[in-house]
């Protein structure tokens, strides 16, 4: 894999290395899409890796929305990470039980807080596991630690935002659903919803960044995806999905290749497929 950079993608040995570390903080960020049948928060009782903090994506979040898990109110997201020890001058990985999936997303609301000393764990808990370390099921010891917030309001765009860049093109909008879901050929999974695209936006299905073992590929590779796809890496972009989780895996491989005027649209298709108002393309086009 490519090298470990603390502030996007690091190892399995990087953190093996710094586990010890007193400002280190980990987090489970495991979240399932209904479907799957799994328990997130069951699964880290079981296991987890040790010291873990068991991040809650759909407690976490803005529940006066009926759009789910859209980003938290900053007392809210504050208050939250001072309960389970997490502050201002720590070092946060962020891992998932899929391998790199819903970890990207807590990842990018760390940044979208002012947070940058924060990553996700390349490969995820599969990888650790499968390497033979060490896990617990042991609740971590928290103490409370103050957080600091500075919202980056540039890293996020609503639906007003996002139908500007569609009918102008002045951004690239980057859609990490499946190329199915993308043409509008797949129902999508959430009822009542429209099926196609944002007009003008490219596809890059998340799982084209990931290796076969979960990891993401290296910067070069992800860069390829990117052109092959279509996007102008020389504007600025907004990734969207269903519902704001696996666009921030774009998010976060824009960021391993040096793109830094990156957006996420946090209502993602569970916004803009609801309001008949909005146009909706098919096709690849």
């Amino acid at each position: 894999m490519a090298h470990s950079d603390p502030k996007t993608l690091v190892s399995t040995d990087w953190l093996q290395q710094h586990l010890g570390d007193p400002d280190m903080r980990v987090l489970d960020a495991s979240w399932y899409l209904p479907g799957d049948g799994r328990d997130p928060r069951a699964e880290y009782d079981e296991a987890h890796i040790p010291g873990a903090r068991f991040f809650d994506i759909d407690d976490i979040s803005d529940h006066r929305s009926a759009m789910p898990h859209m980003v938290p109110p900053v007392e809210k997201f504050m208050s939250r990470m001072r309960a389970m020890g997490v502050g201002d001058g720590h070092q946060v990985v962020v891992y998932d039980g899929a391998g790199l999936f819903s970890a990207a997303r807590v990842w990018w609301l760390f940044r979208l807080m002012g947070k940058t000393d924060v990553a996700v764990l390349d490969g995820g808990l599969p990888k650790w596991r499968s390497e033979g370390r060490e896990i617990e099921d042991l609740p971590p010891v928290v103490r409370d630690r103050h957080m600091t917030v500075q919202r980056q309001n540039q890293m996020i765009k609503d639906v007003t935002q996002v139908a500007a860049a569609s009918k102008l093109g002045d951004y690239e909008i980057i859609d990490a659903r499946s190329a199915e879901r993308f043409r509008g050929d797949a129902p999508e999974p959430r009822e009542g919803l429209r099926a196609g695209h944002i007009p003008g936006a490219k596809n890059v299905p998340f799982k084209t960044l990931l290796n076969v073992d979960g990891t993401m590929k290296d910067p070069d590779t992800l860069r390829q995806v990117f052109v092959d796809a279509g996007v102008d890496l020389d504007k600025p972009a907004i990734t969207s999905c269903g519902s704001g989780v696996t666009a921030a895996v774009l998010s976060l491989a824009l960021e391993r290749i040096g793109h830094r005027n990156h957006a996420l649209y946090d209502g993602s298709w569970s916004e803009w497929g609801m309001y008949d108002d909005l146009k909706v393309a098919t096709g690849d086009a």
